[in-house]
């Protein structure tokens, strides 16, 4: 091993101990979140640790945001949206993406070039540039699967438990209660079966109490959630409101609705499980069964031919 190999694992060796030290800093809790915890008796919210992290995040990758984040006001309002379908409502998340984005970006091609060099010095130059550019590419897109991921989660769980809560807001209703107070209780206990959708709830209680229209916080709720059946509820109820038809009937019917299209959906699904399970049945499952049963009967087969063709041969 030459000095250039030795030299280049040292930086490898030192650029891991920095990503490991950057990630536990992103993860470690803070004492003043300690002290604050200790004093409220109880566990911090979800939402407490996403915003220490996010603020964590910008303080060390905000030199490299400015980098990637773009300039055009339409494309950081897109961006936003698809935060708080993620249910992330920091204002710093946009920096913070961009920030994780470009580190990656940056990074993970000098971990690749390094770990070429060092692991495969003879790999010529369009090897390496191509190892290169799949860990840029990696580095690059990573964030936005990741984001995506967390959309496709939320609005899932939602998707599933809107009916319930809507089932929960007709009883209320139909109980004597109004949208506010139906509302607040749908919210509270819909907190243990899906906390996405009580939050969503909840933020519209606290709307209508800070005096917004009842019509502008449902739609900022079809806003921040995304989902289409939330939408649909969102204008079945102004529109009940508008001509004076009964709110019951109507989240009843939109109800019966909802678990129809959720029933329809997981028929889809099962559908498609035949055709999920072929590739790893014939990759897999085939080779394995066709080994497992032929296997013996070709080492049997080898026995008693090997002898008879030596004989034969011999002869």
């Amino acid at each position: 091993m030459d000095y250039t190999q030795i030299g280049f694992l040292g930086l490898l060796f030192v650029a891991v101990t920095a990503g490991a030290f950057f990630v536990m800093s992103l993860f470690s809790r803070s004492a003043a979140a300690d002290r604050l915890q200790a004093l409220g008796g109880g566990k911090s919210t979800v939402g407490a640790g996403a915003d220490a992290w996010i603020e964590r995040t910008v303080k060390l990758t905000k030199p490299f945001a400015k980098l990637s984040t773009p300039e055009d006001s339409e494309d950081m309002s897109a961006l936003r949206a698809r935060f708080m379908h993620a249910g992330i409502r920091h204002a710093a998340a946009p920096l913070a993406f961009f920030g994780v984005k470009t580190v990656l970006a940056l990074g993970l091609p000098l971990l690749a070039y390094s770990t070429v060099l060092v692991s495969t010095p003879s790999l010529q130059f369009q090897g390496t540039l191509l190892v290169v550019l799949l860990a840029a590419a990696i580095g690059y897109y990573v964030p936005n699967i990741i984001l995506n991921r967390l959309i496709f989660v939320r609005q899932r769980e939602i998707f599933e438990t809107f009916p319930d809560a809507l089932d929960l807001m007709t009883v209320c209703v139909e109980a004597g209660l109004g949208v506010e107070a139906a509302l607040v209780r749908v919210a509270d206990e819909m907190q243990h079966k899906s906390e996405a959708l009580a939050e969503e709830l909840h933020l519209v209680t606290l709307e209508l109490r800070a005096g917004l229209e009842r019509a502008r916080a449902l739609r900022n709720l079809a806003a921040r959630t995304g989902v289409e059946e939330v939408e649909g509820f969102v204008a079945m109820v102004i529109q009940a409101e508008r001509f004076g038809t009964s709110i019951a009937t109507s989240l009843r019917i939109h109800s019966d609705m909802l678990r129809t299209r959720r029933r329809q959906r997981a028929e889809e699904a099962a559908a498609k499980i035949a055709l999920k399970l072929l590739f790893p049945l014939i990759f897999f499952i085939f080779p394995s069964l066709m080994l497992v049963l032929l296997g013996p009967a070709m080492i049997q087969v080898y026995r008693i031919l090997l002898p008879t063709m030596a004989g034969t041969s011999g002869g």
